[in-house]
């Protein structure tokens, strides 16, 4: 070896020692859940987590850890000159305490050493507060990870904490003028701020949501035309959606932040695990406006019920970009899993014929793309199943296709008035 070459391998070897063994990972408190719901605390991209004062109160994150083995765990807070917390983590059944005086402004660590891992997969990193109530515990910067375990683990770093959402795209292979989309769907795991929409097409989506704990909802909205994304006040008159008729007990406005448009909605008390039904049909009326139409069956009263029906401008087109989807629509329950089934679909045509719909491809979010894997879908009980949020274990590429078996027969209890104004 000549004498160059040996003071280079010195050099590299030397700043490896130097380096250290894993790159750590800082994961930062607003990425956290709050357990149950605050009363006090807050959560902000800017200050972290801020305000907790009830001892009750847990704070959780969550990661896919991809290698077994021991993890150092410290969390970054600020705490006032002088004030005392006292807190404790607990990952992969085991708890530890650590206590930290503050300096003002600047952060201080809590440490509590290590933790092992026994096994890859999502794991929760769970903290409570030791304090007496009223006491704050300081505002939480970040959860410090080091050690063997944290090589490819995986966090959500993003602020936003919902669950990705997914959706079903279904490829309709050429067929034309579809006058009618037909589907079921059964809500399984049905946490508070879901939407499952079961038709959901090029100018509107229709399905079901869970608003608060004691409040359910059938919805069905039409987008306007236009490019305005928030404002509906700010859509010109030939751009808007305009509402033809509704249900009995049915409410009608508008919306916006996802786009504008009319809105409709029916409180109803849809029960978890029971088939919901739904139906969209289109009428072009010329070649600029076409009528969207929703019915939903009522389980009870066991018969369709118009939700509403609305005029949609510069349109003139049958039902196309068809898909169903699962929805997180506000951020603080992310770490709840959303699943439902969605089945029985079927197209009908403008010369009167029923084709069923037993393929779909997967899709997702921005969200899940990196952020939240935690995203997946299959087929179950015959059906296709969306499943989102929960971090818990499964995964779907985006565009996988999956096919279900057939049902043979399209549903015999639509009412031909229905499918015969097309």
């Amino acid at each position: 070896m000549t004498t160059g070459l040996r003071n280079i391998l010195i050099l590299a070897l030397g700043l490896l020692a130097w380096l250290p063994a894993t790159a750590g990972m800082r994961v930062p408190a607003f990425t956290a859940y709050l357990e149950p719901e605050p009363d006090d605390a807050n959560v902000s991209a800017h200050d972290g987590i801020s305000g907790w004062t009830n001892p009750a109160l847990k704070v959780r994150w969550f990661g896919d850890i991809k290698v077994p083995g021991t993890l150092a765990c410290q969390l970054e807070l600020i705490l006032p000159a002088g004030q005392e917390t006292r807190l404790q983590l607990t990952v992969a059944g085991q708890s530890r305490e650590a206590t930290a005086r503050g300096t003002g402004s600047d952060p201080v660590t809590l440490d509590f050493g290590s933790f092992a891992i026994p096994a890859a997969g999502y794991q929760s990193f769970t903290l409570a507060s030791l304090n007496p109530t009223g006491r704050d515990a300081g505002q939480l910067q970040a959860l410090l990870l080091d050690g063997p375990a944290v090589t490819g683990a995986h966090f959500n770093l993003d602020p936003r904490r919902n669950a990705a959402s997914v959706h079903l795209i279904y490829p309709v292979n050429g067929l034309a003028n579809i006058d009618a989309f037909y589907c079921e769907v059964t809500g399984v795991e049905t946490p508070v701020w879901t939407y499952f929409a079961a038709c959901g097409w090029h100018r509107g989506y229709f399905g079901m949501q869970v608003n608060r704990p004691t409040e359910r909802r059938i919805i069905f909205s039409v987008w306007d035309s236009g490019k305005e994304g928030v404002d509906r006040n700010k859509v010109a008159d030939a751009d808007r959606t305009r509402l033809l008729a509704k249900g009995q007990g049915v409410y009608a406005g508008d919306f916006g932040n996802e786009g504008t448009g009319g809105h409709s909605h029916l409180v109803y008390p849809w029960r978890t695990g029971e088939k919901q039904r739904f139906l969209v049909t289109a009428k072009p009326t010329d070649t600029t406006h076409t009528v969207y139409t929703g019915y939903w069956f009522q389980p009870e009263l066991k018969q369709w019920q118009l939700i509403s029906s609305w005029l949609a401008p510069k349109d003139g087109a049958y039902l196309h970009g068809l898909y169903s989807f699962s929805e997180n629509f506000e951020g603080s329950n992310g770490e709840q899993r959303r699943k439902a089934l969605y089945g029985n679909q079927w197209l009908h045509t403008t010369d009167g014929q029923w084709h069923e719909q037993t393929t779909a491809t997967f899709s997702h979010d921005p969200t899940g793309k990196t952020s939240r894997l935690d995203r997946f879908m299959g087929v179950e009980a015959g059906q296709f199943f969306l499943s989102n949020g929960g971090f818990i274990p499964g995964f779907t590429s985006f565009g996988t296709r999956f096919d279900r078996p057939s049902t043979d027969a399209p549903p015999a209890d639509i009412p031909a008035a229905f499918l015969s104004q097309n």
